[in-house]
């Protein structure tokens, strides 16, 4: 399923996979594996892919053709996992438009990122279950459930969980580019 996306994004960009791989830092093998949906890449990876391609990253997942009113069911969400298993997010929106929103889930001692990181959007957070720490331009805050926080998303952040307990979260991001 993101294979073909993947393909046909780049395809469209005029794009072989030679340069799409020296444009997401990865393998041109890695490439062909995921456009041939034999490998499914970390979401490390799939953000690369996504940034080379100058999408949102759940872009490259097959989008939900609607109407005006688009319903997305809990079990129908379209779900990425980091390759550590740290982060999940799940598509709460349906993928189309302005405005993504995404749940997340942080098991403890994990972070959204190896390290802080910036993309050209703004966020709101609103935490659900357990504790939050935005890291921010090297400024952290702890949120409980029921606290959220907005943050300009061109300033390097990420989110971050103590040793002993996760989190879960809402994120809505305007435009979607992460």
């Amino acid at each position: 399923m993101v294979g073909n996306r993947i393909r046909g994004l780049r395809t469209a960009r005029g794009m072989t996979i030679s340069e799409l791989a020296r444009h997401a830092d990865v393998s041109t093998g890695l490439i062909s594996q995921v456009e041939r949906d034999l490998t499914d890449p970390s979401l490390a990876t799939i953000r690369k892919i996504a940034r080379a391609l100058d999408v949102p990253l759940f872009s490259l997942f097959e989008e939900i053709e609607g109407e005006e009113l688009t319903v997305v069911r809990r079990k129908e969400r379209m779900q990425v996992q980091s390759a550590t298993g740290g982060i999940t997010y799940s598509r709460v929106s349906a993928g189309r438009g302005r405005l993504e929103v995404l749940e997340g889930t942080l098991a403890p001692g994990s972070a959204s990122a190896p390290e802080p990181w910036s993309h050209p959007s703004e966020e709101c957070v609103l935490v659900t279950e357990g504790t939050l720490i935005v890291e921010v331009a090297g400024r952290e805050s702890s949120l409980e459930a029921g606290d959220s926080c907005y943050l300009d998303s061109r300033v390097p952040h990420r989110y971050r969980t103590g040793e002993r307990a996760g989190a879960t979260f809402i994120v809505s991001i305007t435009p979607p580019s992460y």
